[in-house]
């Protein structure tokens, strides 16, 4: 199939449902671009932080949010965010960063001013999309769309040992509140709440691999597409 936009897939769902790790493979197997939404509000929640700017400042927020810039990196066929020339994703992992990014997404000019930002990233051959409104607000014209989800005891499960391999010393009673926290700001925010598109593939991660979901995905875009690879 011949496209005259870039195609995209958009993978929405909660935290720890493993949307990264499908993105990261769908983007290898087509050899697409790769957009971490979820970076840019990290980015603008560690930069808070770290200069000390108010981040339930929404008018704050939003200057910020104009010095971000995004980057094709043709080798990997990922984007990368900068803030004023400097790549920040390596200290944005941590759930302080997560919990200061689910606040700072619930501001409406916040929001619109990232939108610009993750739309302008769309480009040839096509975008895998991560995060928690591409397919509904981001790409509402997307021809894939999948929602992935798990249980919230096994996403806190996934969390606990990604965060504890990343060297941080957490147990799992904390990444559960944690993972509670931000599901409760996300499904239940006014602006661009978590939630399904109509028009999406259900996938529960909670009793399947990794590789089992991909598979899963894999499909399904190929025959939303009629791709043929």
């Amino acid at each position: 199939m011949s496209f005259t936009t870039p195609p995209v897939i958009t993978v929405d769902g909660p935290s720890g449902a493993g949307k990264s790790a499908l993105c990261k493979a769908l983007a290898r197997y087509l050899g697409w671009y790769f957009l971490d939404s979820g970076k840019f509000y990290r980015i603008l929640a560690f930069i808070a932080l770290q200069y000390k700017v108010d981040y339930m400042s929404e008018k704050e927020l939003v200057s910020l949010s104009s010095y971000l810039n995004i980057f094709s990196l043709a080798h990997s066929n990922q984007l990368q965010v900068l803030f004023r020339g400097k790549d920040l994703s390596y200290k944005i992992k941590t759930e302080l960063i997560g919990r200061t990014a689910s606040q700072v997404a619930t501001f409406p000019c916040v929001r619109e001013a990232l939108l610009y930002h993750q739309r302008a990233a769309r480009k040839f051959p096509g975008l895998i999309a991560d995060g928690r409104d591409m397919g509904t607000i981001v790409f509402p014209d997307a021809s894939v769309k999948i929602f992935l989800y798990a249980s919230p005891q096994e996403r806190a499960r996934r969390r606990l040992f990604q965060l504890q391999k990343n060297g941080f010393s957490v147990n799992l009673q904390f990444v559960s509140d944690a993972l509670k926290k931000r599901d409760n700001c996300d499904y239940n925010r006014a602006l661009a709440p978590l939630i399904p598109a109509q028009d999406v593939l259900m996938l529960d991660s909670t009793y399947i691999s990794l590789e089992e979901v991909i598979i899963k995905a894999l499909a399904y875009a190929k025959h939303r597409l009629l791709l043929v690879i």
